[in-house]
């Protein structure tokens, strides 16, 4: 992807991190806004100047499966169920959200294998509503390269090249990948921290930072708050130590909340 066309994209997206999820549904769903080739996209800071994390410095993760309720001005359109778990060395987790509309309801699912410090293995994504379409991804050194199937239309290959292996996914409607950028930061530190992501639904790679913003009490609750930017907006996610517990969208007026 040259400089130009990666501008152009990054304009197209550059609405925030609203996406079309399904006919009649307007929700935050991704960081497809920035582009990892264009660091000035990503020039609110000096922080954000600093080029991506080059290896991981992981907090260990942790087995965890659950719930994600989905509202949106508060009122629930869907809820994600995932699960993360080891597998042999590495990690698999994995997500199915069902999404409701006027029009019709939308089926996303996400499977992720990473290995212990969180480097991307593999990825392959699936979307069924008023059209289908997946997705495999494989990750080989500093490639990335997808192989996409939309329905009706022949498969198409397309491959991402990063500063290093060590890539975030952050796929539409796939919340539970958020707890993978959660680990990946580092609490001793603090600070902006910033990080390479790739957004497989949108095509979009990507970069985002990161910074603490302390103990917060949620609904009687102590957490920590994670607020997670690009050069536009803002999303707040709250921890119980490893688990995701809340996810929030302000701009978009939407809430991810844990059961």
């Amino acid at each position: 992807m040259n400089e130009n066309s990666a501008r152009s994209r990054s304009k197209s997206f550059a609405r925030g991190f609203a996406s079309r999820v399904a006919p009649g549904i307007t929700l935050v769903v991704a960081l497809g806004t920035i582009g990892v080739f264009l660091p000035t996209l990503h020039s609110a800071s000096q922080a954000s100047m600093l080029p991506p994390r080059t290896h991981a410095l992981i907090t260990p993760l942790a087995a965890d499966k659950g719930t994600f309720k989905i509202l949106v001005s508060g009122q629930q359109i869907g809820k994600e169920e995932f699960s993360i778990a080891p597998n042999g060395s590495d990690w698999t987790a994995h997500g199915n959200t069902e999404l409701q509309s006027p029009k019709g309801n939308t089926h996303v699912s996400g499977s992720l294998v990473v290995h212990a410090d969180g480097v991307p293995v593999r990825y392959e994504w699936s979307t069924q509503g008023a059209k289908k379409a997946s997705a495999t991804i494989g990750f080989t050194g500093l490639t990335a390269t997808v192989e996409l199937h939309l329905e009706g239309a022949k498969p198409f290959t397309q491959q991402f090249t990063f500063a290093a292996p060590l890539v975030v996914v952050l796929d539409d409607n796939l919340y539970y990948q958020y707890t993978f950028l959660a680990r990946l930061y580092d609490w001793d530190k603090k600070g902006e921290q910033t990080f390479s992501v790739l957004v497989p639904q949108e095509m979009t790679p990507g970069t985002v930072t990161v910074d603490s913003m302390g103990e917060q009490v949620v609904n009687g609750q102590k957490v920590q708050e994670l607020r997670v930017r690009t050069e536009d907006n803002e999303i707040d996610l709250f921890l119980d130590g490893p688990k995701l517990v809340r996810l929030v969208a302000p701009a978009a007026n939407a809430e991810i909340i844990r059961e």
